[in-house]
């Protein structure tokens, strides 16, 4: 095999995946907007994610500026020489992550360091099977966010769940995680969202089936009656949960459950749900085993490949949006209300996990009284030495519950944009010192780029690696929706709370 082509077919297979997401999911979100409320917070979010989409597969750069995990599922023929396609699959990985299609997104679990290049212990991950046909190699790849990874739950039956009571042995209990499943993710893990399940095998096993669901198209049949009729129920119950994309409310909340199983021992029942994101990001190539060439591509068509997803052409406006712009007073935060859409202007900085454990102990290195904290891992890119933003989309922010209402009181710090929410602890801070809590569109990396004028410094690159530094923005008209605000008032919490009411009508037993 050529192994120049083949590691040019990975580099296309992985670039491709990041920026342009397959027809299949297009047309669910095409759907997902005609049944949305419109006018409604969720029905912009969904023009934005559109608008985001478009933007990425034009610029042939990353929908989402979390590229996950790259996880490799590949068939080849007997007597093929995996080590090399591995080698060429670690090249191509290095190469995409020094071209700002994939952030280096590979941390040492032991030291805290990255790699920055995307290698290392389990990174990327590789599966292998050899299958019956002699001249083709086919390879699948899906890039899986954190935030939606986070948002992965097993349930082991039977089980007591909350607002749905005893799930026993049976489909009916695997309905009942699933609809669980469902809920617990809210906004967090960027809805709307796919499902993948899988009904038994172990605990490692059953993740990987589930993670295999993925694979499969959306408009697909599952060929086996009694999980077809679970999909169908899903699909209609869990938009009644009223969730809505990004956990704002909403008519929709899932765009996809593919369900399958595999036998089981007879002391467990695990079932597995992955949950995916609208920026579902997985393509597949079959090669030429002798040449290592393309010979097509999987999950797309020539017509439907770049067909454009926005009906508008960017976010309108209605005029009665909130223009701040850093430092911001507290007096301006006290006006904001949930609901109130901000126009954000001057400085921002990022922040994720590294630098707020950091800052609890330790100064900050700039003044951050009045200022805008950004959750956000982007990907960079350094250009004649200068740094430039290659995607910027929010990460989940509840994984800085822990610390961030410390933050706040000790650093003075305005605003926080994130996805997700934040809990009672940060609540109580934004409330007692004056601050208010941004909710941005989850994913939408390349949206957000446009908002962004200039990387005016870092610190912590060398300490932290390019997701987790604190990068110095220099933004204009950065939108974000005001989801907690400085009177105690949570649009997360309504979600969570109305959600579980309606999780609660679905405790009868259906099969």
């Amino acid at each position: 095999m050529n192994y120049s082509a083949l590691q040019d077919s990975l580099y296309n297979l992985i670039s491709e995946t990041s920026s342009n997401l397959p027809p299949d999911v297009r047309q669910a979100l095409s759907q997902a907007m005609d049944q949305e409320i419109p006018d409604s917070q969720s029905a912009l979010a969904l023009n934005t994610i559109a608008t985001n989409v478009d933007m990425a597969s034009d610029n042939t750069t990353p929908i989402c500026q979390d590229t996950g995990l790259p996880t490799f599922y590949i068939h080849t023929p007997a007597g093929t020489d995996q080590l090399q396609i591995e080698s060429a699959i670690e090249e191509a990985v290095k190469r995409a992550t020094k071209d700002g299609k994939l952030r280096p997104n590979s941390v040492d679990s032991i030291t805290g360091k990255n790699t920055g290049n995307n290698l290392g212990p389990g990174s990327p991950v590789i599966h292998f099977e050899q299958w019956t046909h002699q001249d083709e190699i086919e390879i699948k790849l899906i890039l899986k966010g954190g935030g939606c990874e986070n948002k992965n739950i097993q349930y082991s039956l039977p089980a007591e769940l909350p607002h749905l009571g005893k799930a026993g042995r049976d489909l009916d209990g695997v309905r009942k995680c699933i609809m669980h499943a469902i809920w617990q993710a809210q906004g967090q893990g960027c809805s709307v969202g796919i499902l993948g399940v899988c009904i038994g095998g172990d605990r490692s096993s059953g993740y990987d089936h589930a993670k295999k669901q993925l694979f499969r198209t959306l408009d697909d049949t599952n060929p086996l009656p009694e999980l077809r009729k679970l999909e169908e129920y899903i699909m209609e119950s869990g938009n009644k949960l009223n969730i809505g994309t990004m956990g704002f409310g909403g008519n929709m909340t899932l765009i996809g459950c593919k369900i399958g199983s595999l036998n089981r021992l007879p002391a467990s029942f695990f079932v597995s749900v992955a949950y995916n994101c609208w920026a579902f990001r997985r393509l597949g190539v079959i090669l030429d085993a002798k040449t290592g060439e393309i010979k097509r591509w999987l999950y797309k068509d020539k017509e439907a490949d770049y067909r454009q997803l926005a009906r508008t052409t960017g976010v309108p406006l209605t005029g009665n949006e909130v223009r701040l712009t850093t430092p911001i007073s507290q007096e301006e935060i006290r006006k904001l209300k949930v609901g109130d859409v901000v126009l954000l202007n001057g400085a921002m900085y990022t922040g994720r996990d590294a630098l707020h454990s950091y800052l609890i102990d330790n100064d900050s290195p700039v003044d951050l009284n009045g200022a805008a904290l950004y959750h956000c891992g982007p990907v960079m890119l350094q250009k004649n030495g200068k740094w430039m933003v290659n995607a910027a989309g929010p990460t989940t922010s509840i994984r800085e519950e822990p610390y961030q209402g410390d933050v706040i009181k000790k650093f003075g710090i305005r605003a926080v944009i994130g996805k997700g929410g934040m809990g009672k602890k940060t609540l109580a801070a934004m409330q007692e010192e004056g601050a208010v809590y941004l909710n941005a569109i989850g994913g939408a990396a390349q949206y957000y780029v446009n908002c962004i004028e200039d990387v005016t410094g870092v610190d912590f690159l060398d300490e932290f690696g390019i997701p987790e530094a604190m990068w110095h923005l220099k933004v204009k008209d950065f939108p974000a929706i005001v989801t907690m605000d400085s009177h105690g008032n949570s649009l997360h919490a309504e979600v969570e709370e109305s959600s579980a009411r309606e999780l609660k009508e679905f405790s009868e037993p259906v099969f």
